[in-house]
């Protein structure tokens, strides 16, 4: 009588049913996750909203995007005679893929060429007496690497690159200087900088070295 109230275990066979039932619902969840479009509602993480679907979540693996300006700041240290086509509209955002000619798609190693070749990249006109007293400022500098001169007067499509350096950086004139990816402005920015002693921390802190400071910046402490 007391082997009645002893619970029965489960065996082999109902372990194999339960798989079985289980694999086409896996399936068809599997199925339905990557045929059909889907979103979760906005969540809103310390007053920040967004919105997490697979294209998102796809992004977020891949890491961020690679902003606009290294593509432009690849496409005119290209050692080649590469110009921008007319078919393009530059005031509005360029795919990457316009800038980036015959090269292989890495933009990592894109990127890191830029940063340890061509850290400073001063876009001039090789008349402009703005662009001159800026240059003659640089040099003062001894920079290693050196500056990189973009004299885009002396390319045919300097006119594109006048109307997307005033949309990815908000300065329409030249010189139009950057450092690491980040717009300085121009000769008047460049010289206040200089008078306030903070070029030369800036120019080390992008991994360039200051062999000569022959302007003498007073360093602010």
């Amino acid at each position: 009588m007391a082997s009645d109230s002893i619970p029965r275990r489960p065996t082999c066979s109902s372990y194999r049913r339960r798989r079985i039932l289980l694999i086409p619902v896996l399936l068809f969840v599997s199925c339905l996750f990557y045929s059909v479009p889907w979103s979760l509602p906005p969540l809103d993480l310390s007053g920040l909203s967004s919105s997490l679907s697979r294209a998102n979540i796809a992004s977020l693996v891949k890491g961020p995007p690679v902003e606009e300006i290294y593509g432009l700041l690849h496409f005119v240290t290209s050692d080649d005679d590469r110009m921008l086509s007319h078919s393009i509209n530059p005031a509005a955002p360029i795919d990457l893929t316009v800038y980036l000619g015959g090269d292989e798609p890495d933009w990592k190693s894109h990127m890191r060429r830029l940063k340890e070749e061509y850290p400073l990249i001063v876009l001039s006109k090789s008349y402009c007496p703005f662009s001159r007293k800026a240059k003659k400022l640089l040099e003062s500098y001894n920079l290693s690497p050196p500056p990189k001169i973009i004299e885009v007067d002396l390319r045919d499509d300097w006119d594109f690159i006048k109307i997307i350096l005033t949309r990815l950086t908000e300065h329409s004139t030249f010189p139009n200087i950057i450092l690491n990816g980040q717009g300085l402005g121009g000769n008047d920015e460049l010289q206040t900088l200089r008078a306030q002693g903070k070029l030369k921390k800036m120019f080390e802190n992008a991994g360039m070295t200051v062999r000569e400071d022959t302007v003498k910046e007073q360093e602010t402490q």
